[in-house]
């Protein structure tokens, strides 16, 4: 990869759109392998903002969980 301050060539663009498309389970899985930067990028975008919807889910309904079994430290969680 290019060092800071230089710039990033179109071949590096490729690579990272490449690794990000396989990081994607709903682009991972196209038939030809072929889609466009933007749509990877975008997808990438909605991904994550399912991920961070996901994690502020699963967070609430551990504090919840956590507060019907009166748990209010680690320590609380490890001598179960």
């Amino acid at each position: 990869m290019s060092s800071s301050g230089s710039k990033i060539t179109e071949d590096e663009i490729n690579h990272l759109i490449s690794k990000l498309q396989e990081l994607l389970p709903q682009l991972n899985r196209t038939r030809n392998g072929e889609v466009s930067a933007s749509k990877v990028l975008k997808e990438t975008c909605s991904y994550i903002k399912r991920l961070h919807s996901e994690v502020d889910g699963l967070s609430e309904r551990l504090s919840q969980l956590l507060n019907s079994m009166d748990i209010t430290s680690v320590d609380d969680i490890l001598k179960l």
